[in-house]
């Protein structure tokens, strides 16, 4: 049986100004991309402050709100314990 030579097809190497354009277009896409996620961080960021300010706001609502309802139970009760 005949061995048959084995050729491997080569590619072309790239050119030199392809390659440039291909890494300056990786590198731009890699900018574009930190931009938006650093964008989209500091909405996170915006946001996650904005929610701990609520929910302190809450806090405070909820400590007063305890507050008269602890008031009007002492109320009642010594009303209640009068009779």
């Amino acid at each position: 049986m005949a061995e048959r030579e084995r050729t491997k097809a080569k590619r072309a190497a790239a050119r030199p100004e392809e390659a440039s354009n291909s890494v300056n277009d990786a590198v731009q896409r890699l900018e574009a991309r930190t931009k938006s996620l650093e964008l989209e961080r500091d909405g996170l960021k915006a946001e996650l402050e904005a929610a701990r300010a609520r929910i302190g706001a809450l806090e405070v609502a909820r400590d007063k709100v305890v507050g008269k309802i602890d008031g009007m139970l002492d109320s009642l009760n010594s009303v209640v314990g009068k009779d």
